[in-house]
């Protein structure tokens, strides 16, 4: 078995596994293989960009965004009336017509942890001289991204495979293992890149390493880890690895030494709530973000824009600023109505058709919306220039392909809430504060600010973080029954709006039926599916 690697460009390397005989044991003329192409740093680099590269594939039609927002309090189905009903599964958390569902994701994230073990396991063959701290870096990048794919599969399936190796053929058919497996690996990964990373801040504007891992994304991410494990499975610490208080020193970390910080004005985050305001992706308050751009120039092999945002933008055609999309995920009117009056927040999120003046009308003659709800995202949603045309067209590219807005992993303010959280019971002053920071900037007053208590920094979550890919993760942890009264949607006049979240499930999604099959039962379906 050899490991052969193709290369494309150097933003584009595919690691693909291909059988030879013996009598073809010999250096591929047009191709790389693993055994002889780790030589250079500047081959190890090349490695490392390629598990980059998986990041941005994971974007886009059933993606680890859109399928978590759909299925959450924040979103309906939606697209067109003509698309089929399967695309509203999620949202309801039902048997699909379609087995293979959430195969985008399962795939995607087991592509970019196989990636990153290819690296991982040939980095001693690099002739790294006397810089053995760029081989540490390099290390430290490709451990945090293969947590962070891990971390991905572990909170939408549950149970996983968890891979610390290439795995052969007597390994194909592996079973799922216990979460404390899995989540031990990441939380092991994530260590590594804390202690091997510098103190580099790379969302300055303009830093040519802006999207890369940091220490400051490594320590957030441990926090995440360690809130989501410890809350589903009613843990005391991560896995056996990372203790509460290790969990509080590092968020406190990022807080007070990160250089990170909120930027005055929530709209100015997103461009098509600012335009020419926008703070630009490169702005302080991105911990790490995936980053996309429209140089594919319509290239539909190329996984380069941010392909999400065509799905939720609006159906039929241009309406103000906003770009032409599939008016997919519509916002819900409990997310709409859940702001305080004064909120800045609302309005940088939330497109509200009729208060914007914007005459849009869903019939199916028409813009042919289902599940019309009057709103829609605005985060991640692309503009158009002066002359009416989609901007990425302007430039060359392709309306569905080619957008350009960063996905945000992490922002600050979510450090921020996850420092409030973790503080509560040792240092209530600190989480106060916290809290604090981010109710003010809200508001762009401080006379809003509320009690440090789990209740208000879990409902601050949902209105900050609204469409980032959060909240269906913040109300399972909690439980299935706190996700339920909250998901659930009983509307007695207009039955296409109605959802019924299954407690049976756990909150896990359908595991692809392939993968299944392909394990020869050794994977076994996820219960209620």
């Amino acid at each position: 078995m050899k490991n052969y690697i193709k290369l494309f460009t150097a933003s584009t390397l595919l690691i693909l596994s291909s059988c030879s005989n013996d009598f073809l044991d010999t250096t591929p003329v047009t191709e790389k293989v693993s055994e002889n192409f780790y030589k250079t740093p500047k081959d190890a680099f090349e490695g490392l960009i390629s598990i980059y590269d998986v990041l941005q594939q994971e974007g886009g039609w059933a993606g680890f965004q859109m399928i978590t927002e759909e299925a959450s309090d924040n979103c309906f189905g939606g697209f067109g009336t003509a698309d089929g009903i399967a695309v509203l599964d999620w949202d309801r958390f039902k048997n699909s017509s379609d087995p293979e569902m959430n195969n985008v994701v399962w795939q995607s994230c087991y592509k970019g942890i196989y990636r990153a073990n290819i690296l991982l396991e040939n980095l001693d063959k690099v002739n790294w001289g006397t810089d053995t701290a760029l081989k540490a870096k390099y290390e430290a990048e490709a451990r945090f991204l293969r947590a962070h794919f891990h971390f991905e599969l572990a909170r939408i399936f549950g149970d996983i495979v968890p891979l610390d190796h290439s795995i052969n053929t007597s390994e194909f058919n592996s079973p799922r293992l216990a979460p404390e497996v899995t989540y031990a690996l990441i939380a092991n990964d994530l260590k590594f890149a804390v202690e091997n990373l510098g103190t580099e801040n790379y969302s300055q504007v303009g830093n040519p390493n802006y999207g890369r891992i940091t220490k400051w994304a490594a320590e957030s991410y441990l926090a995440k880890a360690f809130i989501f494990y410890t809350d589903y499975y009613t843990k005391p610490d991560l896995a056996g690895v990372v203790t509460k208080a290790q969990a509080v020193t590092y968020i406190n970390d990022v807080v007070n030494n990160s250089g990170h910080a909120l930027i005055t004005d929530y709209s100015r985050l997103w461009l098509a709530a600012s335009l020419a305001n926008y703070a630009g992706e490169g702005n302080t308050e991105m911990v790490w973000a995936i980053r996309y751009n429209g140089s594919g120039k319509g290239d539909w092999n190329l996984h380069e824009g941010n392909r999400l945002s065509v799905l939720i933008a609006p159906r039929g055609g241009n309406i103000g600023r906003y770009a032409y999309g599939w008016g997919g995920l519509p916002v819900t009117p409990s997310l709409y109505g859940a702001y305080e009056v004064g909120d800045t927040r609302r309005n940088a999120t939330i497109i509200n058709f009729a208060g914007e003046g914007l005459n849009f009308d869903p019939a199916p003659n028409k813009r042919d919306q289902r599940q019309y709800t009057g709103y829609a995202w605005k985060k991640y949603c692309p503009v158009t220039n002066e002359a009416g045309i989609a901007d990425v067209t302007a430039n060359g590219g392709n309306f569905q392909i080619d957008n350009i807005e960063d996905y945000a992993v992490i922002r600050f303010s979510d450090v921020l809430l996850m420092a409030a959280e973790l503080n509560l019971g040792t240092n209530d002053a600190f989480a106060k504060t916290c809290l604090d920071r981010v109710r003010d900037r809200a508001f762009q007053n401080a006379s809003h600010r509320v009690a440090a208590t789990l209740p208000n920094i879990m409902k601050e979550r949902q209105l900050e973080l609204a469409l980032e890919g959060q909240r269906f993760f913040d109300l399972i942890r909690q439980s299935p029954a706190v996700a339920k009264a909250a998901i659930d949607n009983v509307n007695n006049s207009d039955s296409q709006f109605n959802v019924t979240f299954r407690t049976e499930t756990l909150g896990w999604f359908a595991i692809p039926q392939s993968q299944i099959v392909l394990s020869n039962g050794a994977i076994k379906q996820n219960p209620g599916w």
